[in-house]
């Protein structure tokens, strides 16, 4: 028979929510196969696996070291809001950001302490309770990082990482408007770029349908993609909030000598 580890029994654990001695007995009665112990259990009158429930729910958190080098981000999907705003939820999360914050290269979703907490708060809720996007970022030399977090509902947050030293307000402001605007990347650079051929296509085929030949189509649809790169890339945006600053991103920044090296954005629901 298959020896019964503790990577088995933990990820039956996060299956089922039963208890670590049920979930070893239910291993060695199905000879090691987590599958079948699945089974096993639902045969018992166990409700079907935990993690076959949708987490749509859930919380973020952030975190930031002392020299301001590094800030960190988490998030623990939930089946329910009331789970989410639990404190057992709110501990989970802010050892995902401790972690990161020591080791941002870490894996927390598969962290063995992380993963007995999220199962103890699986096997006190009755709900598919995960790590869902972590993240980090490192300030660039002679920079600084910033986070923000939606404190309203804790489900929207945005790390950045600058050159300079933008003061406390602005980053706080810029963190308002990554997570109000939702931009696709930092530059046009880092749009995708299969969206912007299938952008480009559309405006030059909506140009030729109005009589207008190739050529000039093109020239058109140059100009429809500049607008839609004032949308979609971050420092092309317009600044979300024209009573602080009226311009784009990139300006407002530039007022403080800082550029914004890289972002961050988590939110409860999206990819």
């Amino acid at each position: 028979m298959a020896a019964i580890t503790a990577q088995m029994v933990n990820e039956l654990r996060a299956k089922t929510g039963q208890g670590m001695m049920e979930c070893k007995k239910a291993l060695t009665e199905t000879g090691g196969d987590v599958e079948k112990a699945v089974e096993y259990f639902r045969k018992k009158g166990v409700k079907t696996s935990l993690t076959e429930r949708t987490a749509t729910e859930g919380r973020v958190a952030v975190g930031m070291s002392p020299d301001r080098k590094v800030a960190a981000a988490a998030m623990v999907n939930t089946n329910t809001d009331f789970t989410a705003k639990s404190e057992p939820v709110a501990r989970v999360l802010q050892m995902a950001v401790d972690a990161l914050l020591k080791n941002p290269g870490a894996d927390v979703a598969n962290d063995p302490a992380i993963k007995d907490a999220l199962v103890s708060v699986a096997q006190q809720t009755g709900e598919n309770v995960q790590v869902g996007k972590a993240a980090a970022l490192r300030a660039p030399e002679g920079g600084t990082v910033g986070t923000y977090i939606y404190v309203i509902n804790n489900k929207s947050a945005v790390l950045m990482a600058f050159k300079g030293n933008p003061p406390e307000d602005m980053i706080k402001n810029l963190g308002g408007h990554v997570a109000f605007a939702r931009p696709l990347g930092l530059t046009r650079a880092e749009i995708p770029q299969d969206l912007v051929a299938k952008e480009r296509e559309i405006a030059v085929e909506q140009a030729k349908a109005t009589g207008k030949p190739q050529q000039i189509a093109e020239k058109i649809a140059e100009g429809k993609l500049n607008a839609f790169f004032a949308e979609r890339a971050l420092l092309d945006q317009e600044f979300f909030n024209p009573a602080v600053f009226k311009g784009t991103v990139s300006a407002y920044l530039k007022q403080a000598n800082a550029t914004l090296e890289k972002y961050v954005r988590l939110e409860v629901g999206q990819q």
